[in-house]
């Protein structure tokens, strides 16, 4: 039974690390519903490592005011995205925590209202939406949410109830609202993940205890390292020591002064015991710090230094000593071949990541802000890598063009189209068009039993997947990228491109080169070792 009326932000936080340990014990549960067999980074496994992101950050400092701990939560979850759910799952916090801004203690009302918020900009993050996914069970969830909140406005343990109900009930209708689902007989991967999420927030509230070890509190003071780099929303440092503490100072009056300093600022750090204290923090009110230290004793050693105009000397030195490039790329590559062959064409940064492993928006984001250019064409060569990048490019102060490619392929034409004396405009539209203009062939083994159409596909099969779809099974590597070819390949193609991948011989690739060379006379092959993980072959024809 749910006693809780009011979640400040204390509660969120444990609400939001028992969510993220639920989510974690069920990843592999999650991962199995995804309908395709191959084995790419899957969605419970995506979602599991942003709610992680979110849980650090929300654990990061003792958030009293719900508003702010929401706000860390949507920050954690959109630094650390992964894949479309991760992304996904960033913009419902994005959209909960936007409705809590100012809120102190959340109300159920408030509550429900709030995760009806996060629904409406998922939906708007995605391009185009469809039903049967996430996006459904969270906007089914938030609408039964509101009306039991509004006919008890101060019952949790009601909420609680509807919220998890209606989500059982709308995510076992997403098998017969998309085909895929249905076919292979499973309910929505992202949408299950999100109830492991709320089912995390209902045992918090009914005081059970999810331990979740990934996630650390906060770095332990001694190693803090301020070189006043880290994000921060607060303009001054302000560091002093605090001696000949008052003659009734107790420990507990330390603990307070870490809680207030913590309300006016972040990165606290207060070291030190009733003879001498050490003490940090990132504030718009050093006055306030200092007058709370003066509560407990005598100051001294004063430091206050504006973060925001050494940043502003900093970047403007930066400016005079190396000026902006006009164009910059980002691959994402798994492989040292593939990564090697980006690089060799002009490619700035390389961001490890692909079907095994999807990187995050932060990692992105970091590629894209390592780049002193002032166009920068980001290349994310997975479908389920194309939001992330997306998102951050709307982060980014640059101009940024995330090109849809869906494989390392269709990347390598594009960058191979780019012409440095051409505008973004035009290069942008080059590049995609040479990008859509490749057709690939992807070779690998089936990690579950599904059926696709008419085609029976059991675990350990050989499958050959024609620009992203199952289309030939069997036993035998070779036999299949035989198949694939035939299916690809058409008389007005000049080019096949082999990337043979980490479990596949130099030899048997080279060999696959010459026998197709003999059957396509018409076109060139060309053999590269691309050393990607869990693909055999990676072909491409154009």
């Amino acid at each position: 039974m749910i006693q809780v009326q009011l979640i400040d932000g204390l509660l969120l936080r444990e609400m939001a690390v028992s969510a993220a340990a639920q989510l974690e014990k069920n990843r592999e549960a999650v991962d199995a519903l995804n309908v395709f067999p191959v084995p790419d980074g899957d969605t419970g496994t995506n979602m599991s490592l942003t709610m992680m992101s979110a849980s650090r950050e929300i654990s990061s400092k003792e958030y009293v005011n719900a508003g702010e701990a929401a706000a860390a939560l949507a920050k954690g979850a959109l630094r650390g995205a992964r894949g479309n759910s991760g992304v996904i799952l960033s913009q419902l916090f994005r959209g909960f925590s936007r409705a809590l801004e100012g809120v102190e203690k959340i109300s159920p009302v408030q509550f429900a209202q709030a995760l009806q918020a996060g629904a409406e900009v998922a939906y708007k993050a995605v391009m185009r939406p469809k039903e049967g996914t996430i996006l459904t069970v969270a906007r089914v969830i938030a609408e039964e949410a509101v009306k039991q909140a509004q006919s008890a406005p101060n019952d949790y343990d009601a909420l609680m109830r509807v919220i998890l109900a209606s989500g059982e009930n709308i995510l076992k209708l997403t098998t017969d609202m998309l085909p895929a689902l249905k076919q292979a007989g499973v309910v929505d991967a992202g949408g299950r993940g999100l109830l492991c999420i709320y089912a995390g927030y209902a045992a918090a509230l009914g005081g059970e205890h999810i331990d979740l070890a990934p996630v650390d509190a906060a770095a332990p003071v001694e190693d803090f390292v301020d070189d006043h780099d880290e994000e921060s929303k607060y303009t001054y440092c302000t560091q002093f020591l605090i001696q000949h503490l008052r003659m009734d100072a107790k420990p507990s009056d330390i603990a307070t002064f870490r809680r207030h300093l913590n309300r006016i600022g972040d990165c606290v750090l207060v070291v030190g015991d009733l003879s001498l204290i050490k003490v940090h923090v990132h504030t718009n009110d050093p006055g306030k710090a200092l007058q709370y230290g003066l509560q407990l004793g005598e100051l001294s050693d004063f430091i206050i230094e504006n973060m925001v105009e050494q940043h502003r000397q900093k970047q403007a030195q930066k400016a005079r000593e190396n000026p902006p490039k006009e164009y910059g790329m980002v691959s994402v590559a798994q492989g040292a071949g593939i990564a090697g062959i980006f690089k060799d064409l002009g490619v700035d940064v390389i961001v490890e990541g692909g079907q095994t492993m999807n990187p995050a928006i932060e990692d992105l984001q970091n590629a894209i802000d390592s780049i002193n250019a002032k166009n920068i064409f980001v290349l994310p060569n997975n479908g389920n890598v194309i939001l992330a990048a997306q998102q951050a490019a709307e982060l980014s102060d640059k101009h940024v063009v995330v090109l849809p490619t869906k494989n390392v392929a269709m990347g390598i034409s594009a960058v191979v189209s780019f012409q440095p004396d051409l505008s973004p405009e035009k290069n942008a539209a080059n590049m995609d068009e040479a990008a859509q203009r490749v057709r690939t062939g992807m070779i690998t083994y089936a990690v579950r039993d599904s059926d696709f159409a008419d085609m029976h596909i059991s675990e350990g099969d050989i499958i050959g997947l024609q620009n992203g779809k199952v289309s030939v099974r069997g036993n035998s590597v070779h036999d299949i990228a035989i198949s694939l070819m035939k299916e690809l390949v058409t008389d007005e193609d000049s080019l096949i491109t082999i990337y043979y991948g980490a479990d596949t011989k130099q030899e048997d690739a080279e060999a696959l080169g010459e026998e197709l060379s003999a059957l396509y006379p018409d076109c060139d092959v060309e053999v590269h070792m691309g050393g990607q993980p869990l693909y055999y072959y990676l072909l491409s024809v154009e």
